[in-house]
């Protein structure tokens, strides 16, 4: 009895040692809650490598939270922005039933079926029998896509209604929001179709970029470089300048205006009153 617990706490102590001597480079299988609290219960860890542990503990909890939350959230924003009069324009209530239902998405194709299992990789091992990972991973970065780009054109339709009063007349309605939700799901699809074809069905069940087993042919070819490089361009780069750079017209605009109006009022009525419109 002596000698097993002898010869237990050596191999213990030696895969400890040897955590420390490679850091991040030792990976194990089973990223689960009670794996990241058995590391991080062994002495001789490296900070790189509690830090690891530790977060894999985080996504333990934090993974199932967002998915009980986001879904029933997502589902009463949209049957709410779908059914009810929320006293606003029709081509507002358009683009935010949009980009709900695209969030739900994100939190269905992402978080229940990637993260998750990536996370309890015992529960869900099945998956890498299961040859369909290349066309979850199109439907994802689909709907990562259309989630981002609603976004945008929603900030660029309340850029014109508060910047152009003029051009707030033409564009700022339910038809072309109708449009313009259509054309983005469409170039959406149609730009992650290429994930079919460079990524294999298989289920790696890692956290890696691409959560799917590569095809061969992929890895040099400067087409699926460039393919690739554009994806990350055109999603989040791209889409987070257009954003910034769109609400700080906006918040320039609104500063401009409030400074003139107010020169003005002072001047017609002598001293400076609440303004219900600049307010509104």
């Amino acid at each position: 009895m002596e000698q097993n617990l002898k010869a237990t706490h050596w191999n213990v102590t030696t895969r400890c040692q040897y955590l420390g001597t490679i850091g991040w480079a030792f990976t194990p299988t089973d990223r689960s809650i009670s794996e990241g609290l058995f590391w991080l219960s062994l002495n001789g860890l490296t900070l790189a490598s509690r830090i690891k542990y530790v977060f894999w503990v985080i996504q333990g909890g934090y993974y199932p939270i967002l998915a009980i939350v986001g879904v029933p959230v997502n589902v009463v924003t949209i049957f709410v922005l779908i059914n009810k009069d929320c006293g606003l324009s029709a081509c507002i209530s358009r683009y935010l039933a949009a980009m709900a239902v695209a969030d739900l998405l994100v939190v269905i194709l992402d978080v229940i079926l990637r993260h998750i299992p990536i996370v309890y990789q015992e529960q869900f091992y099945f998956r890498k029998s299961i040859p369909i990972c290349n066309i979850h991973a199109a439907l994802l970065y689909t709907a990562t896509d259309c989630s981002v780009w609603f976004t945008v054109t929603f900030t660029f339709d309340r850029f014109v209604a508060i910047c152009s009063q003029k051009l707030k007349v033409k564009y700022c309605s339910e038809k072309t929001a109708t449009l313009v939700v259509g054309t983005v799901t469409v170039l959406s699809s149609v730009k992650n179709v290429f994930w079919y074809f460079m990524l294999a069905g298989r289920y790696m069940l890692r956290n890696n970029p691409w959560f799917c087993s590569v095809k061969i042919y992929t890895f040099n070819s400067p087409v699926w470089v460039t393919i690739e490089f554009l994806h990350h361009i055109l999603n989040p780069a791209l889409p987070f300048l257009l954003i910034l750079l769109l609400n700080v017209f906006t918040i320039r605009y609104i500063l401009v205006s409030s400074r003139a109006r107010k020169r003005l009022r002072s001047h017609t009525n002598g001293n400076i009153q609440c303004d219900a419109e600049m307010q509104n």
